[in-house]
Order: structure tokens, then sequence, then C-alpha cells
């Protein structure tokens, strides 16, 4: 199974890569801005998961994922906004634009694996 990181810090990407690996996702693709990610999935990519960070330049986790939800055939896809945004107001556009799920950082790896649990989203 396909995931897909999207984040514009490097290392958050590595941290969140380590992640969803352990949860049983054997290939995942990382991109470091919305307008990249949504390139990859233009380009035939078909995650089960995704992770998006909100604030990135080109394109925010918003604007992806909203422009992911218009594609056909990507309703299935889980979606897990991972963002330093705290606020309900962005919280609730996340969620309008086709979000599933919504974890602030910094959060744990405990965190982050129970909300996954939540979605389905944890293979083994």
């Amino acid at each position: 199974m396909q995931a897909l990181v999207v984040d514009d810090s490097k290392a958050m990407r590595t941290i969140l890569t380590r992640i969803v690996t352990e949860c049983g996702y054997d290939e995942v693709f990382d991109a470091g801005d919305g307008l990249e990610a949504f390139e990859l999935v233009r380009a035939g990519l078909h995650p089960t998961l995704v992770l998006a960070d909100c604030n990135m330049p080109e394109m925010n986790g918003i604007e992806f994922v909203a422009a992911l939800r218009s594609l056909p055939g990507y309703s299935d896809v889980t979606v897990v906004m991972v963002t330093t945004e705290t606020s309900l107001e962005r919280v609730e556009m996340a969620l309008e634009a086709g979000a599933d799920e919504y974890v602030m950082k910094p959060f744990t790896k405990d965190v982050l694996l129970s909300k996954l649990a939540l979605v389905g989203a944890v293979v083994v």
C-alpha cells in the first residue's frame, strides 16, 4: 500500500515516513509542498493515505486536499492533516476541504498512531 507525506520540512517528512512505514505501508512517497504532491497524483500516484501539513509554499495543505478531493477516484484516500495550525477555524477549513482527521504538532508517535487507527489507516 502507498502513502504520501507532504511537508515543507525534510525532517518532518523523514519522521512521518518512518511512522507510516512501521504502520505497514510498503511504498511511501514524499513532497515538499502541495503543488509537488498534486503533480505526483496527476502523474498517476494513488496513495491509500496522505499526511499533509497546512503551511507550505506554492500550494498549502488545505488547497492540496481540496484539489485532491476534486479528482475522480480520490474520495477513498484517507487524508490526515499534521500541522502546527491550532485554530478552530483552520481545523474546520481542513475538514471542509476533505481531510479525515487532524493532528497538531508537536505530536508524539502514539498520538499519530492513535489518529491513524481511528481512521483505519494502520495496516499491520
